[in-house]
């Protein structure tokens, strides 16, 4: 008979092996392509805004996210807590920073995609229920936008506990907390200074012109379930 204590480590080694082998097989974070040109959002966002973003912010998270993650596994491998606990900030950074713009790019389309087109049925009718109106969510969303200090995002996001929706900030590359995410917006420097220079609340006001809907009204469907 094998020992409560035994069982324990064989377990935890078992774990620990599957875990080895997950992470020998995961593969890395990869840039995800766009559905539109960089030219296509034009004359909300420039293409060289966007070229610039995507090709190279973007790109940056993703490099060091997978640097950051390659590090962090040979520290698994290795027991060595501390690397691993120092490696937590870049991971969170990097790895927030590439989901919050993987989102936010899909938040986003050409006038001939939809872009711009106002939510109908369930969408509509929780932005309504909360806000009184389109134009009064707009309107409190951009405040909330315009108001972040520094570098952040701005999101409307589902509160399935409380069944509705709200609007929410996180700074820096910080992922959303608490809800589900359903429409983002870059407030950082480099989604809009090339073109609007330091007025946030321009860009705030154009960027709806090119918001996609669509997307928005299908994680708020997925959200609900």
């Amino acid at each position: 008979m094998l020992s409560v204590a035994t069982k324990s480590f064989k377990h935890a080694a078992l774990k620990t092996t599957a875990y080895r082998s997950l992470v020998a097989v995961r593969s890395k974070a990869t840039l995800p392509q766009l559905p539109y040109g960089y030219d296509e959002l034009e004359p909300v966002i420039s293409k060289d805004i966007m070229e610039t973003h995507h090709a190279k912010h973007h790109q940056t998270y993703v490099n060091n996210f997978n640097v950051a993650e390659e590090k962090f596994e040979a520290a698994v491998k290795a027991n060595d807590l501390a690397q691993q606990l120092a490696l937590q900030n870049a991971l969170k950074f990097n790895g927030g920073g590439h989901l919050n713009h993987s989102i936010y790019w899909e938040n986003l389309a050409p006038k001939s995609q939809g872009g711009g087109e106002l939510p109908k049925g369930a969408l509509l009718s929780a932005i309504q229920k909360e806000f009184g109106s389109m134009d009064s969510f707009i309107e409190k969303f951009n405040a909330v936008a315009a108001g972040v200090q520094g570098s952040g995002w701005c999101w409307l996001g589902y509160n399935k506990a409380a069944q509705r929706v709200e609007i929410a900030t996180s700074g820096n590359q910080d992922i959303l907390q608490g809800l589900v995410p359903l429409l983002v917006i870059d407030v950082w420097e480099h989604a809009y200074y090339l073109q609007y220079k330091n007025v946030r609340a321009e860009y705030l006001k154009k960027v709806w012109d090119v918001v996609n809907w669509k997307t928005v009204a299908e994680r708020f469907a997925k959200a609900q379930h």
